[in-house]
């Protein structure tokens, strides 16, 4: 291939990728724009809370009680070998808290509500229901997106102490019933590990990465295409890119709270 066409094909690629990146900034900006200012819709925001929060808490639970568990038998048996394994409580604490509960429960909640909003957004866009919220005079960004991502918001953060409570109990429940532990003493050993910043990062990085799910459920369902093939295509781009952006800012957040 010709080296100038291959320069030329490189920066396309480069232009498209930042000019996708400004276009989900702008629509992030315009969304939070929308949240702080009336009107405002009540119920499509309550509506919001139950999908993203109450209906998500089973596949939390199950997802933070049997890591948990697995995570105390991994430590257990790596533990083993260097007569270390009284440190199960505390490293189980500890991962569930700052990485595994935060980062699973965001992937969780990609997986079912970005999926969820960008499927549901996207048939209104190709059922032409967007159109009409314009012509009844409803801004689609107030009415569809503000209340979305409001709640998840407010309610990931939630869920991920909630998953990180059940993640250390599934621990504590293994250690105790398989491995031999004194439950007094597994219990006493994880409070007194784990630190304030442990739980306010956590607490940060599920609204972080709630924010992040429901914004691209959001975008995509916007931004789909016409026909059967735009709806699946928009559901799976929206899913693709909450995940990598979750692990992402996982990343960037942790170097933040723990190079403190």
């Amino acid at each position: 291939m010709n080296p100038l066409a291959l320069l030329a094909r490189l920066g396309r690629t480069a232009l498209a990728g930042l000019a996708a990146v400004g276009r989900a900034a702008l629509f992030a900006l315009s969304a939070f724009s929308h949240m702080v200012r009336p009107p405002y819709y009540p119920r499509e925001f309550f509506q919001a809370l139950l999908n993203v929060g109450w209906l998500s808490l089973p596949v939390v639970g199950l997802t933070a009680i049997f890591t948990g568990g697995a995570l105390a038998l991994q430590i257990y048996a790596g533990g083993a070998r260097f007569n270390a394994e009284a440190v199960v409580p505390q490293i189980v604490a500890i991962g569930m808290v700052r990485e595994l509960g935060p980062v699973l429960v965001g992937l969780m909640i990609a997986a079912r509500v970005t999926s969820s909003i960008a499927a549901e957004i996207a048939t209104m866009k190709v059922t032409e229901q967007i159109d009409a919220l314009v012509t009844l005079s409803t801004h689609p960004m107030k009415y569809l997106v503000a209340p979305r991502v409001l709640a998840a918001l407010i309610t990931v953060p939630v869920l991920v102490g909630v998953g990180d409570i059940i993640g250390i109990m599934g621990g504590y429940t293994v250690a105790v019933q398989n491995l031999g532990f004194n439950p007094a003493a597994y219990l006493k050993n994880t409070v007194d590990f784990l630190e304030a910043l442990d739980i306010i990062s956590s607490l940060v990085k599920g609204a972080a990465f709630g924010t992040i799910a429901a914004m691209m459920g959001c975008y995509y369902g916007m931004q789909s295409g016409r026909g059967a093939q735009g709806v699946g295509r928009a559901t799976k781009g929206s899913v693709e890119s909450a995940a990598v952006l979750i692990l992402a800012a996982n990343f960037v957040l942790t170097g933040v709270f723990f190079s403190l």
